[in-house]
């Protein structure tokens, strides 16, 4: 879908819990030394300004970063939320929140010497942008414009011990929901230490739940599931809720997302609510 623009939604609650959920996944994966490949199917721009006409036009911010940065004094520094908001807080100019990173930055920024990332975006307009962020022509990152979940797919095995995967369409074809059952699914073959983090939207028409039957039936092992909802869904169109699938996490990372996404939830909306769970395949 090459109408789709992140920045119309930059910064909004899902960025926050998705990117909240990458950035400790990263940390966690890094405490061994072994190279890591990451791979981001859905690059996006790499940085969006708050000010941007697009962004300013729905001002979904507003109700996603915005409120965790004006929280930011009651985080101990060392807890997962008081962490990523100083890594955030180095993007800024002073205390005014100016900009909103994507997964590129958060990806990029924690990239060592022997691991490698390669960023996938299809849309010509924001690759351009990407190509233009401070992050363009960095050792070790790789920017392919191309449908990410179909390059994924031809890029595994990687050549690196560790493999770890940032699936995040923005679902707006329907067939996308089959798409990441199929990739998550290949990717499993082919490489079976895999960690993959994949997003997903829930909307009153409630794709997704298909989406994770089809996983269940397909006999994945080791998914925890968190889904952050901000209110009941409604008869009408919009996003209520947002969801993440964790395949093959690092060692008790489960339980500090579990708390960090618990402390998040009610800085976002009055009655937000966070819930997780583990679950198996069919085959399992």
């Amino acid at each position: 879908m090459l109408a789709y623009q992140h920045a119309y939604h930059a910064g909004n609650f899902a960025d926050v819990h998705k990117h909240l959920g990458l950035f400790r996944l990263v940390q966690a994966l890094e405490r061994k030394a072994s190279a890591i490949s990451f791979v981001d199917t859905h690059a996006g721009r790499g940085i969006y300004p708050l000010a941007a006409t697009e962004t300013q036009k729905l001002g979904e911010y507003r109700q996603g970063v915005e409120r965790v940065w004006q929280c930011r004094r009651r985080f101990e520094a060392s807890s997962p939320l008081g962490d990523w908001v100083q890594r955030l807080a180095t993007l800024q100019n002073g205390a005014e929140l100016g900009c909103y990173p994507g997964s590129p930055w958060w990806l990029g920024e924690a990239l060592r010497p022997q691991d490698r990332l390669t960023l996938f975006e299809l849309h010509p307009g924001e690759h351009r942008f990407l190509a233009e962020q401070r992050l363009a022509g960095r050792a070790g990152i790789y920017r392919r414009q191309a449908d990410g979940l179909a390059g994924l797919r031809k890029l595994v095995p990687v050549s690196t011990p560790r493999l770890c995967v940032l699936i995040d369409p923005s679902y707006e074809r329907k067939a996308e929901y089959d798409e990441v059952v199929e990739t998550l699914c290949q990717v499993m073959r082919k490489v079976r230490h895999a960690v993959v983090l994949v997003w997903y939207p829930l909307l009153p028409a409630g794709r997704h739940q298909t989406m994770l039957a089809n996983l269940r039936a397909a006999g994945i092992p080791k998914l925890w599931r968190s889904e952050l909802t901000l209110r009941e869904p409604a008869a009408e169109r919009g996003m209520y809720g947002s969801g993440l699938l964790l395949l093959n996490p690092p060692w008790q990372l489960d339980q500090e997302l579990d708390q960090a996404f618990g402390e998040l939830a009610p800085m976002l909306a009055e009655g937000a609510s966070h819930r997780s769970e583990w679950w198996v395949g069919e085959n399992h």
